[in-house]
């Protein structure tokens, strides 16, 4: 009978041990799900409408600008294959039926060469969901690697360097070239910052259509008290439109001449007081720097998001 006892005893407290383990909470670590890869990156969905102003004036001449590091034309041309690049690069990362991309190329004065303005022509590029595909990328890719090296080619060999009417250009030309409603609208201008058209200048005060060595110099905006001058005495461009907000500008290869002292800052000054005149957006200019340096700045340009 006492062992019936002490084995039923034995049986209660070995049940009530158990249930106490099976109800102690579990503190140990578990082992997490792993997590998911990298978020889907979120394709972009902007319409981009890239233009580039070509400035073939005598800048681009390699003797009488010659550089011994890297002549301005053959920085020129790395310049616009960064800018082919970014392009292709943001349109291969779309929707097929998102795509609704341009890139073309300008010039004003047109060269009187018509071989240029053919080859200008192959340069205007328009995608969108018909004809987009990895074998149109690559050729736009070939075609700006390869085109704008023979526009360089023939116009130094012309040596019929026309000027540069890039004040023209936005008054006559931009809103109607280079701006799309629904569209990111870009305009890179390759130039040394020095605008020239002969026959047509103008002067209103202090502000004119154009900017030579010698104006700065005429001007006396050569030396330190530059700034102060400038502001005193309203120099500047003359506006040539009034609200480019829709419109972003990136200007290239400023390259003064090392004469005048501090020329490269009156030039800079000139340029980014006249675009934010004219309310364009994101307004940017740099020197003639290597394309080793600059092919970032651009792509870093076209990329960023508004």
């Amino acid at each position: 009978m006492k062992q019936k006892i002490i084995l039923s005893i034995v049986l209660t407290l070995s049940l009530f041990s158990m249930s106490c383990i099976e109800n102690i909470p579990d503190t140990t670590e578990k082992e997490q799900p792993v997590a998911s890869e990298t978020p889907e990156r979120i394709k972009p969905t902007e319409n981009y409408n890239i233009s580039i102003f070509l400035d073939l004036s005598d800048r681009i001449d390699p003797i009488k600008h010659a550089n011994k590091t890297m002549d301005y034309y053959q920085r020129d041309i790395r310049y616009i294959k960064a800018i082919s690049e970014a392009f292709t690069d943001h349109a291969s990362k779309r929707k097929i039926n998102q795509v609704n991309d341009k890139l073309q190329l300008f010039f004003d004065p047109e060269p009187k060469n018509t071989k240029i303005n053919a080859i200008s022509e192959k340069l205007k590029i328009k995608l969108d969901r018909n004809n987009i595909s990895k074998e149109k990328l690559n050729e736009i890719r070939k075609i700006y690697a390869n085109f704008p090296i023979q526009i360089y080619e023939l116009a130094i060999k012309d040596k019929a360097y026309v000027g540069s009417d890039i004040w023209g250009f936005f008054k006559n030309k931009v809103a109607d070239y280079c701006i799309e409603e629904n569209s990111r609208n870009i305009l890179i201008i390759l130039t040394d910052g020095y605008i020239f058209n002969k026959g047509s200048e103008l002067k209103n005060g202090n502000r004119t259509n154009y900017l030579l060595s010698k104006t700065i110099r005429n001007n006396k905006l050569n030396d330190a008290m530059w700034k102060e001058k400038m502001d005193a005495g309203n120099f500047g461009f003359i506006k040539a439109a009034n609200n480019l907000s829709n419109l972003e500008v990136l200007v290239l290869g400023i390259n003064p001449d090392t004469k005048n002292t501090n020329e490269e800052a009156v030039i800079i000054e000139y340029w980014e007081k006249w675009l934010k005149e004219m309310k364009v957006s994101n307004p940017k200019v740099r020197g003639a720097e290597l394309p080793s340096n600059m092919e970032k700045i651009i792509k870093d340009f076209i990329d960023q998001k508004k």
